[in-house]
């Protein structure tokens, strides 16, 4: 399988202190990855530089076969869907739910001068259905609830069909049911054949969708262990990350930890 993301000896120093790295990581076509740690582990930074949003101190970060540096980031921004909550902030509270994801195929975050065609109308309408909030489309953004704006931002951050996913805590502050119907959307989605890699950084072990077929663990900044997540997410693992004895349980492909 090709690589989408690669990372060869990637550093990112702010100051004095080295907050990511060095790290050699790759992301391949079709695979599904979560990246787990304590906070201060480096996820943040990781997942901005996959989104052309940061730049590494020192070593490489190719993106779709384009490394950072040397490629315009603009054209590279609409091949990579990319939701996380500072990205929230910046979609205008104003603009309709459907313009909000249909500005995403200019890579534009409110509309202007663009036009939009018919395929364009349907897919976006296909993916707020996809999400569970097509009723919403006529809505403002500003007046959602945190987890239906969680739902439209996915929408638009797939509307023009990128080749990789990265997905900052999006089950983050859900409720019960919120949480668990939009992680089987994700995982219905990340399983159809088209579907781009995907790369999920979260704080809770429950929040893995099914599915997932790589985890990284960031501790410190650096890769404790990558890899298959059936070879790489175990009980040992999560007790030498966290610092704590943990006992993980599998069940129909989810992820349940405690501490013991």
């Amino acid at each position: 399988m090709s690589a989408v993301l690669s990372l060869q000896n990637v550093s990112v120093r702010k100051g004095n202190r080295n907050i990511l790295g060095p790290i050699t990581w790759e992301v391949s076509a079709g695979q599904r990855w979560v990246i787990l740690g304590p906070n201060g582990a480096g996820k943040t930074t990781l997942l901005q530089m996959c989104a052309t949003l940061a730049h590494p101190t020192s070593g490489t970060v190719s993106i779709l076969g384009k490394e950072l540096g040397k490629v315009d980031v603009f054209e590279l921004r609409n091949r990579v869907g990319f939701t996380s909550s500072a990205m929230m902030d910046l979609l205008p509270p104003e603009e309709k739910v459907i313009d909000t994801v249909l500005t995403a195929s200019y890579a534009m975050l409110e509309r202007w001068q663009e036009v939009y065609d018919l395929w364009d109308e349907s897919r976006a309408k296909a993916l707020l259905t996809t999400f569970g909030v097509r009723e919403l489309g006529e809505r403002l953004f500003g007046t959602l609830s945190e987890g239906e704006k969680k739902r439209v931002q996915i929408a638009r951050s797939i509307m023009s069909d990128p080749e990789i996913l990265l997905l900052d805590e999006p089950a983050a502050g859900l409720d019960l049911g919120g949480r668990e119907d939009i992680l089987r959307r994700i995982s219905q989605f990340a399983a159809e054949p088209t579907a781009p890699a995907t790369v999920i950084v979260t704080h809770h072990i429950e929040e893995i969708p099914a599915g997932t077929t790589h985890v990284l663990l960031l501790q410190n900044g650096l890769a404790m262990r990558q890899g298959t997540i059936a070879d790489n997410l175990t009980s040992e693992a999560l007790t030498e990350l966290y610092g704590i004895p943990i006992s993980l349980e599998i069940n129909r492909g989810r992820y349940f930890a405690q501490a013991l």
